[in-house]
């Protein structure tokens, strides 16, 4: 006989608060002795191969306010197009790059920065090639449910050009909300969360 579940019921959605930086940034809060630095806040290395530049990213909202408690993660493929991952069948990546960083918004200006490198194209699943691309995902007080985007590269046309995944999305007026702008070495990149400048969100 088949037992009623009626009884678990599903707990409410609650802001996740500061504990999101006191467990995930430590370091960032003030809280020494965890970890000899936060995880994820240094990708590469000197021996790192690849174009190196900096991100700098805010996360917008719906006043146009920079939130200056958000978190972001970065996942990126290295130089090659290769990710760090077990997952990776294509080849082996680099040692030396980690793919994936943390960083929590600058309590005064909402800025994270990072210092990575410029990743390789990586194939689709029908197999051509998507754009040099990072992928981002975004938390903060009010943002339950961690929000995933894609940040593109205003000097890669060409290869935009030929993205499917830009290619496929519905409203192409949205597609610059995607595309970070280079400065020097710097690549600057604000993600939208609510008005007429919205960032392009996709399924986790």
């Amino acid at each position: 006989m088949t037992q009623s579940l009626d009884r678990l019921r599903e707990s409410p959605s609650q802001t996740a608060g500061p504990y999101v930086h006191i467990g995930l940034t430590p370091n960032f809060c003030g809280i020494g002795g965890v970890y000899a630095s936060d995880l994820g806040a240094t990708m590469v290395n000197d021996k790192t191969k690849g174009e190196r530049i900096g991100l700098r990213i805010r996360v917008i909202d719906g006043t146009g306010t920079p939130l200056k408690d958000a978190l972001v993660e970065i996942w990126q493929a290295d130089a090659d197009g290769l990710y760090n991952s077990p997952a990776e069948l294509r080849g082996t990546a680099d040692p030396n790059f980690l793919g994936w960083g943390r960083c929590p918004t600058d309590m005064d200006t909402g800025l994270c920065t990072f210092d990575t490198i410029k990743p390789g194209r990586v194939p689709s699943r029908d197999g051509s090639l998507m754009a040099p691309h990072i992928t981002l995902w975004i938390v903060a007080r009010g943002i339950n449910l961690g929000l995933h985007t894609r940040l593109y590269f205003s000097d890669e046309e060409e290869a935009n050009a030929q993205d499917p995944i830009l290619a496929r999305i519905e409203h192409r007026v949205r597609v610059p909300t995607l595309i970070a702008e280079r400065t020097g070495d710097i690549y600057v990149f604000d993600v939208h969360l609510q008005g007429e400048k919205e960032t392009v969100f996709f399924d986790s």
